[in-house]
Parts: C-alpha cells; sequence; structure tokens
C-alpha cells in the first residue's frame, strides 16, 4: 500500500524541489533557471498550509530518503461561469506531477492522482484538465482522461 499525504507548509522545499524536476524534463530553455525558487517559497508555503483552499498537493515521502518526496501532484479548483456538463462551473487543474527519478514505476504518481481526483470531487468539480507529456499520457488515459483539441493560448503579464 502506497501511503499518499496532503502536503504541508514544512514539505514546500521538496514540492519546489520536484517541480524543478519536472521543469528540467521539458527541455525548455529556461528550465535550468531555478532563481524564481526563492521567491516562490513563501507563497507556496501559505497556500500549503491553507486546509481548506482551493490548492493542494499531494505527496509520497522517499522510502530511501528520509525528508524528502518520492512523487507529488498539485491541482487547484477554479470557478468559471457553469455550462452544460459543468453547471456548477468547477474545474480541477492538474499540474506538477512529477516523481524523482530514482522512485519512478511504482505507482506514486498514480496513487497522488487518484488523491486529487477524490479531493476535486469532495469540491464539486465537474470536470479536471491537465496539459500531458507523452510519457505521462498513458497514466492519465488508465485514469479515464481523454486529449481534447484546445485552442489555449497564452500571455505572459
Amino acid at each position: 500500500m502506497i501511503l499518499v499525504r496532503r502536503a504541508a507548509a514544512e514539505d514546500a522545499e521538496e514540492v519546489l524541489r520536484l517541480r524543478q524536476v519536472m521543469i528540467d524534463s521539458m527541455e525548455r530553455p529556461d528550465a535550468a533557471d531555478t532563481g524564481w525558487h526563492a521567491e516562490s517559497l513563501p507563497a507556496l508555503r501559505a497556500r500549503l498550509a491553507e486546509a481548506d483552499g482551493d490548492f493542494a498537493a499531494f505527496v509520497v515521502d522517499h522510502p530511501e530518503r528520509p525528508g524528502s518526496l518520492a512523487a507529488l501532484v498539485v491541482g487547484t479548483v477554479d470557478y468559471r461561469i457553469g455550462k452544460a456538463g459543468n453547471p456548477r462551473g468547477l474545474s480541477g487543474y492538474v499540474f506538477s506531477v512529477a516523481t524523482d527519478p530514482d522512485a519512478r514505476r511504482r505507482g506514486y504518481a498514480r496513487a497522488c492522482m487518484e488523491e486529487l481526483l477524490a479531493w476535486f470531487r469532495a469540491r464539486g468539480a465537474g470536470q479536471v484538465l491537465l496539459t500531458a507529456s507523452k510519457e505521462a499520457e498513458p497514466l492519465y488515459a488508465a485514469l479515464g482522461f481523454v486529449r481534447k483539441p484546445d485552442p489555449a493560448m497564452g500571455l505572459r503579464l
């Protein structure tokens, strides 16, 4: 049995470390930049300390390295005006799914995702969205996610 727990404020540095593992795996030009960690840490600690907020992280402790995390999933619940299929307008968004390289293929990410999905359900989310890498797509498909044509665009402010 895999023990998944909700991340707490004291896990913030490890959460950022695993987020960086995920970012590094995307092979983006700015992936090696970790200068943002120090600025991000106080806000992350505060969000992790909110027991009833719209943000949650679920983790598995690393079995061979006390004080380290083996896996992480993070999500938020967001409100938009309702629509057919999601009349309450609550959507879960999954991001920062990461497993430490030496702890992969043990079911940790799946166990964390199942906890996050239960958390979304408990908050009334009518849908859950995520962006999947090719490597992670089989996991998400096994959990019931389907690829959608996405016209998403972005603007950095």
